[in-house]
């Protein structure tokens, strides 16, 4: 099914469950409504998903904090099958880098899904921060290197060539798109080896792979070992419960951070929830939040290509609607700080307490609304980024960046996506209220 197609189903079937629940439950339906309100300081220029525009959609940013100059910093964001885009901190672009083809025209083109950074990995020619990204197109992560005064742009591809497939046994497997999808980075802090976490679409697998210097300066890695996450869920009342999907597809991840200060993962199974595991792939994961669509049966029309929600028992959640998409970490002094997730089927952010002991407690919430006719908000979120750290004058407090799944109506009504950079500040005051 096409992802725009994909889409509109999941925004359907959470249209028609939210209904549901305003019925029985007016007071949840209507909370993303009192949430806090922040506006974007600045936005990058749109995408387009069509021919014209390079198939460019975006997706989700990474932001790279350039130690010897703040306010020179870069964000790093995936447009699928248009590639990568870099931005500065005025939102403007200053590098586009194409996907690589497929081997051949009659095979799947690179799709550039996921991006997370590392820093100071060794390479064979000393140590590089480094931009990693999910080639979902190829089923191969792809390594750049960042060099913020490089001519030409400031990443430059450093990718092993002989860079395997993260899943899939052959090119044949590749072309059926069961491929990497979801990443995030990890360096371990008490071995100095860095990793990619890294799902696989449509499934609910994820696997831990360490990354390793390959020859001339470039990157390759190795699997160290897979997680399946579930699939089926046993609901109070006795019975089992399955997400309502395509005949063959299982509830896949996408959105995950590694809290680098203990080595947790949190993984957002679209239409399930958050889940809290050891990053290594080690031990049971834990459920930490559900959507409120958990629960909800859902009948697969063929015809329609759409999932029928039936009555809501009343087991999800209360804070976020399926899909759960980007997750990152705002980390404060200690351990304080929050995880952020997209909860794209209300158009809002949910926070939860960054400290594991008191099960991720959930602290409060925020929407991306529009700042001006010109300078609109964030809906459908699919990824976000938080650095809090200073950046120069732009951002002096720190920066949110979040994708805009639906951007301000371009002329011809062609459908468009962006990134929204928010003052962390702006995050913080909303969420300490």
């Amino acid at each position: 099914m096409p992802e725009s197609r994909i889409r509109r189903s999941n925004v359907l079937l959470v249209t028609a469950t939210l209904a549901a629940l305003t019925a029985t439950l007016p007071a949840q339906a209507s909370a993303a409504h009192g949430l806090p309100a922040i506006e974007p300081k600045a936005e990058t220029a749109a995408l387009y998903d069509d021919e014209a525009g390079g198939n460019a959609d975006a997706d989700d940013p990474a932001i790279w904090r350039n130690a010897a100059d703040p306010g020179r910093s870069l964000v790093v964001a995936t447009a699928k099958e248009g590639g990568l885009r870099v931005y500065d901190l005025d939102a403007k672009e200053v590098q586009a880098i194409p996907a690589p083809a497929g081997p051949t025209a009659d095979d799947a083109p690179g799709r550039f899904n996921n991006v997370d950074l590392v820093h100071g990995l060794k390479l064979s020619t000393g140590r590089a921060d480094l931009a990693v990204t999910s080639d979902r197109g190829n089923d191969r992560l792809r390594f750049y290197r960042i060099d913020r005064d490089r001519p030409g742009g400031p990443l430059s591809d450093v990718t092993d060539p002989a860079a395997p497939p993260v899943f899939s046994a052959d090119q044949e497997e590749i072309n059926d798109q069961r491929t990497a999808y979801g990443l995030a980075t990890w360096t371990d802090r008490a071995t100095g080896r860095s990793y990619a976490l890294v799902s696989r679409r449509e499934t609910t697998r994820v696997a831990l792979l360490e990354l390793l210097p390959g020859r001339s300066g470039t990157v390759t890695y190795r699997t160290v070992r897979t997680l399946d996450l579930p699939h089926t869920f046993r609901l109070p009342d006795g019975t089992s419960w399955t997400p309502c999907l395509e005949p063959g597809e299982l509830p896949q991840v996408e959105g995950m951070v590694v809290d680098p200060a203990n080595g947790v993962l949190y993984a957002g199974q679209e239409d399930v929830g958050i889940w809290r595991m050891p990053a290594d792939l080690t031990g049971t994961p834990a459920l930490l939040d559900k959507v409120r669509e958990y629960g909800v049966p859902g009948t697969y029309d063929e015809e329609t290509e759409e999932c029928a929600p039936g009555a809501d028992p009343g087991f999800g959640g209360t804070r976020i609607a399926a899909d759960v998409e980007g997750l990152t970490l705002l980390p404060e002094s200690g351990d304080d700080g929050y995880l952020i997730a997209s909860s794209q089927g209300d158009n809002t952010f949910a926070a939860y307490d960054r400290e594991t002991d008191d099960d991720n407690e959930y602290e409060g919430g925020f929407r991306v609304t529009a700042a001006s006719a010109r300078l609109d908000g964030s809906e459908e979120c699919d990824g976000a980024a938080a650095l809090n750290a200073p950046l120069g004058r732009r951002y002096p407090n720190g920066l949110l960046v979040v994708q805009d799944g639906d951007e301000t109506p371009q002329p011809g009504e062609r459908a468009a996506t962006g990134f929204k950079f928010v003052d962390l500040a702006d995050v913080l005051e909303a969420l300490d209220d």
